[in-house]
C-alpha cells in the first residue's frame, strides 16, 4: 500500500471525512503546537496579556493582531509554495502525494492565503499601527468596528485554513474560475470553504476600509490639511476607496456563486448563465486588488526613503496625484486578464492601451524615489535596504506587465509560468518587501524594541537573492511554454536546470524567513527598550512614546507643514499644540467583536455543510449580540469613569 493512501475516518456534520496521512500528521503537529503554546502561556503568565488583546479595540493592539495572524497565514502559504517548488524541482517528480488534485489544492491554498489572509491583513495591520500616529489621531474613528474587522478576518482565515485539516481543501485556484467552481464540477464542501472563507474575511476588510476613510478625513490633527499628510496615509486613503468598491464587487460575485452552489441557480453555468460573467466580476475586483496590495507599500517606501535620505520626498504633489491616478486607472484595466476569452480586437485594444497608460503614474513615483535619494545623506538601515531593493525589482515586474499588455504576446504567454513570474515580481517586490520594511521601521512603535540590524540585513539579502533566483528563471520556462497549474514536465523539455534553480531560490527565501522569526524572538526575549525616535524620523509617530501608548497626543499637536516633527527638531523647538483639539474616539475593552466573529464562523460552517440548523443558531447568536451592543455605550461609561476621577 502507498503510505499516502492511509486514511482515518471521522464523522463531521453528517459527512464522512477521510484524513490522508499528510493531513493526519498535520493534525498531530497542530495539537502539539497548541499544547506547547498553552504551556508557554502558563509558564510565562501570559494569559492577562492574551485577555487584554482579545478584548482590545486600541488601534496599535488591533494592528499588532492583524500582523500576528497575517504572519501565521503567511508562513502556511509559504510552506505551500515550498511544496510546489519541491514538486517542480525535477521532471516527472513524485514528491509525496502532491500531484493531481493534491497539487491543485496546494496552489489554491497558497494563492488564496497569501492574497486574502496574509499580505492584505498585514498591510491593514501596518495602517492600523501607523496611520493614526502619522495624522495625529488618537485612534481610528470607530474602535469597536475596528476590532470587529480584525476578528472577521481571523474567522475567515480560520475557516479557509481548516479546510485542509478536514481534507476538504478547495482545488479551484485563487481566482475560483467558473464553471469549475460550480457544484456541477466541484461538488461537496471544499469549494464552499473558499466561498465563505473569502466572503467573511472580505466583509471585515470592507469595514476596515470604511473606518480608515472616516479616520483620515475626519480625525486629522488641527492644521493637518490633506496636502500636509505623509504619503503613507495618502496611500492608505486611496487604497481604502479601492477596497470599498472592489471588495463589494467580489462580495457580489461570491454571493452569486453561493446561490449557484447551494440553491441551484445558474448565474455562471447552464443555459442562462455564462462562466465569463465570473471572470468580469472577479477581475473587476482582482486588478484593483493588485493596487490594494501595492499602494500602501508605495506610501510606506516613500516615507522610509525620505526619512533615511534626510530629505523631503521629491515632488510631493506629483506623488499624491500619481497615487490617485493609479487608483482611478486600476478600474479600467481588468479585461487584460481576459485577452484570450474572445472579447474582440476593439475591447482588447482598449484595455491594452489603459494597461500601458497606468505605467505613467507608476513611473513618476519611481523617478521621484530616485530623485529623493539623489544628493541625500543616505543611511542604509534594514528598512532602507528593503526600499532600495524594491525599486529595480518592481520595475522588472512592471516591464513584463507592459509586455503582457500587448494582446498578441499575451495570447502566447497566457497561463504560462511567465505570468506567474510577472505577478510575483509585482506583488513580492511591492507588498512583501513593503511589509518587511514596515515591520523593521515601525517595530519600535509596536513593541518598544528595535530588531537586530545584522540579522535584518541577512534577512534582506537572502530574501532578495532567493526572490530573483526563484522568479527570473520562470520567465524563461514560461516563454518555453511551461503552463502554470500543471504539476510536472518532461525531462526532454530543457527546463530542468531552470526549475531546479527556482527551487533553490525558494529555499533561500524560506531560510530568510527563519532568520526573521529568530530576530523577532531574540529581540523580544532580550527586551532592550529603545527611545521614542530611534530612526531620527520626520513624521508625527516619532514624537510619541515607544511603544505607542493608548492615550496619544495629549496635548494635541498643531500642524503647519508636511514634516512637522522634523521641522520642530531642526529648529530646536517643541511641536506646537492645538488649543481646541477635536473630540477623540473612545477605546473600550469588550469581548463582543470576538463573539460576533465566532457567531459568523458558526453560520459559515453551517452553510458550508448545508446544516441550516447550525447556520440558524449562528444567526440567532449574532442577532442577540447586536441587541446587546445596542444597549452598550462606551461614551457613557467613559464619562462616568472621568467623573469618578474628578
Amino acid at each position: 500500500m502507498n503510505w499516502s493512501e492511509i486514511t482515518v475516518h471521522i464523522p463531521f456534520f453528517g459527512e464522512s471525512i477521510f484524513l490522508t496521512i499528510d493531513v493526519f500528521i498535520a493534525w498531530i503537529l497542530l495539537i502539539v503546537l497548541v499544547i506547547g503554546a498553552i504551556v508557554y502561556a502558563f509558564r510565562k503568565r501570559k494569559f492577562p496579556v492574551i485577555r487584554d488583546y482579545l478584548y482590545t479595540t486600541n488601534h496599535r493592539k488591533v494592528g499588532t493582531l492583524y500582523m500576528i495572524f497575517g504572519f501565521i497565514f503567511f508562513l502556511r502559504a509559504g510552506l505551500d509554495a515550498l511544496f510546489i517548488r519541491l514538486q517542480l524541482a525535477l521532471p516527472n517528480n513524485n514528491f509525496m502525494d502532491f500531484q493531481l488534485e493534491k497539487y491543485n489544492e496546494t496552489f489554491t491554498s497558497h494563492g488564496t492565503m497569501m492574497i486574502f489572509f496574509a499580505a492584505m491583513p498585514m498591510l491593514i495591520g501596518l495602517m492600523n499601527i501607523a496611520v493614526p500616529l502619522q495624522i495625529g489621531a488618537k485612534d481610528l474613528a470607530f474602535p469597536f468596528l475596528n476590532a470587529v474587522s480584525l476578528w472577521l478576518f481571523v474567522a475567515g482565515g480560520v475557516m479557509f485554513g481548516s479546510a485542509y485539516f478536514l481534507n476538504s481543501s478547495p482545488a479551484i485556484g485563487w481566482t475560483g474560475y467558473a464553471p469549475y467552481s460550480t457544484a456541477v464540477y466541484t461538488p461537496g464542501a471544499a469549494t464552499n470553504f473558499y466561498v465563505f472563507g473569502v466572503q467573511i474575511s472580505g466583509l471585515g476588510t470592507i469595514f476596515a476600509a470604511l473606518n480608515m476613510i472616516v479616520t483620515i478625513v475626519r480625525h486629522r490633527a488641527p492644521g493637518m490639511k490633506l496636502i500636509r499628510m505623509p504619503l503613507f496615509p495618502w496611500a492608505s486613503l486611496v487604497t481604502s476607496f479601492l477596497i470599498v468598491i472592489a471588495f463589494t464587487v467580489l462580495a457580489i460575485a461570491l454571493y452569486l456563486l453561493m446561490f449557484d452552489r447551494l440553491f441551484g441557480t445558474s448565474f455562471f453555468g447552464g443555459e442562462e448563465g455564462d462562466p465569463v460573467y465570473w471572470q468580469h466580476l472577479f477581475w473587476f475586483f482582482g486588478h484593483p486588488e493588485v493596487y490594494v496590495l501595492a499602494l500602501p507599500a508605495f506610501g510606506l517606501f516613500s516615507d522610509i526613503i525620505s526619512s533615511f535620505s534626510k530629505k523631503p520626498i521629491f515632488g510631493y504633489p506629483a506623488m499624491v496625484i500619481s497615487l490617485a491616478l493609479i487608483g482611478f486607472l486600476g478600474f479600467m484595466v481588468w479585461a487584460h486578464h481576459m485577452f484570450t476569452v474572445g472579447l474582440g480586437p476593439m475591447v482588447n485594444t482598449f484595455f491594452a492601451v489603459t494597461t500601458m497608460t497606468i505605467a505613467i503614474p507608476t513611473g513618476i513615483k519611481v523617478f521621484n524615489w530616485i530623485f529623493t535619494m539623489h544628493g541625500g545623506s543616505l543611511k542604509t538601515t534594514t528598512p532602507m535596504l528593503f526600499a532600495i531593493g524594491f525599486i529595480p525589482s518592481f520595475v522588472m515586474g512592471g516591464v513584463t506587465g507592459v509586455m503582457l499588455a500587448v494582446s498578441a504576446a499575451d495570447f502566447q504567454l497566457h497561463d504560462t509560468h511567465f505570468v506567474v513570474a510577472h505577478f510575483h515580481y509585482v506583488i513580492l517586490a511591492s507588498t512583501i518587501l513593503g511589509i518587511f520594511a514596515g515591520l523593521y521601521y515601525w517595530y519600535p512603535k509596536i513593541t518598544g524594541y528595535q530588531l537586530n540590524e545584522t540579522l535584518g540585513k541577512w534577512h534582506f539579502w537572502l530574501f532578495l537573492i532567493g526572490y530573483h533566483m526563484t522568479f527570473l528563471p520562470m520567465h524563461l520556462t514560461g516563454m518555453q511554454g511551461l503552463p502554470r497549474r500543471v504539476y510536472t514536465y518532461g525531462s526532454d523539455e530543457g527546463m530542468t536546470a531552470l526549475n531546479f534553480t527556482s527551487t533553490i531560490g525558494a529555499s533561500l527565501m524560506g531560510v530568510s524567513i527563519v532568520i526573521l522569526v529568530w530576530n523577532i524572538w531574540q529581540t523580544n526575549r532580550q527586551g532592550i527598550l529603545v527611545g521614542d525616535d530611534p530612526w531620527d524620523g520626520r513624521t508625527l509617530e516619532w514624537s510619541v512614546a515607544s511603544p505607542s501608548p493608548e492615550d496619544t497626543f495629549t496635548p494635541m499637536p498643531f500642524i503647519e507643514c508636511t514634516d512637522p516633527f522634523w521641522d520642530a527638531k531642526t529648529k530646536g523647538q517643541k511641536l506646537k499644540t492645538a488649543p481646541n483639539p477635536r473630540p477623540a474616539p473612545i477605546d473600550e475593552h469588550t469581548v463582543l467583536p470576538f463573539l460576533m466573529a465566532l457567531a459568523v464562523l458558526v453560520i459559515g460552517f453551517g452553510l458550508i455543510y448545508q446544516s441550516y440548523l447550525t447556520a440558524g443558531i449562528g444567526g440567532v447568536a449574532i442577532f442577540a449580540l447586536f441587541i446587546i451592543r445596542s444597549f452598550r455605550d462606551e461614551h457613557t461609561s467613559f464619562h462616568k469613569e472621568g467623573a469618578r476621577h474628578e
